[in-house]
């Protein structure tokens, strides 16, 4: 499994031997963090593949910065102790493995592949949902200039539909991009027909 690896452990004996584990589970990429890193700006310079957090006790604090990356890649966490609710509130920051310290080598590889599959399963739906929004909006969109050709140029509504079809035709443009134009328009213009005639 070829991955860059970035190895974050404020205990540097801690982060040896895991890094060791990982190095004869195959893993050649391995990136160690400094101690107490500003883990936005690490990953972003490292730009690594899969993040392991190694910490011996519950650190509510570094749920923050995992939060802020989190989004990025999967991140793979090794605590030393059993704290369910810790572990939950990993999981929400966007942990997508929470695992004890001292796992056998023979899991390691397992971990970090049902990591990664969970990650990119996350990130599928994440997309198809901002898809679906963005469908949505659009149609809404639609609906609305619609609307407001049929109410003032009198269209029926497949021929306010056709005219917004041959608009972004002829300026060779998205018909998302004509309808929102069109409507932030108009709206723009009621907006300012509304303040004046409050002013006279």
């Amino acid at each position: 499994m070829s991955l860059k690896i970035l190895l974050v452990d404020a205990d540097p004996l801690r982060g040896q031997a895991l890094e060791e584990k990982l190095a004869e589970s195959g893993f050649a990429q391995i990136v160690r963090a400094p101690e107490r890193p500003d883990l936005a700006d690490i990953v972003e310079q490292t730009k690594p593949d899969l993040i392991i957090i190694d910490m011996a006790l519950p650190d509510r604090d570094a749920l923050e910065d995992i939060r802020a990356v989190s989004s990025a890649q999967p991140i793979v966490m090794f605590a030393g102790s059993d704290d369910p609710t810790f572990a939950e509130e990993a999981i929400a920051a966007g942990v997508c493995s929470y695992n004890l310290s001292g796992v056998a080598l023979q899991d390691v590889r397992p971990i970090m592949a049902s990591a990664i599959a969970l990650f990119r399963r996350y990130r599928r739906v994440e997309d198809e949902l901002v898809i679906a929004k963005a469908k949505l909006e659009e149609r809404r969109l639609i609906e609305r200039a619609k609307a407001i050709l049929m109410q003032r140029r009198k269209m029926t509504e497949p021929e306010a539909y056709r005219w917004l079809q041959k608009k972004a035709m002829d300026e060779n443009r998205k018909l998302a991009l004509i309808v929102s134009e069109f409507v932030e328009r108009h709206e723009a213009e009621a907006a300012r027909t509304d303040v004046e005639r409050k002013q006279s």
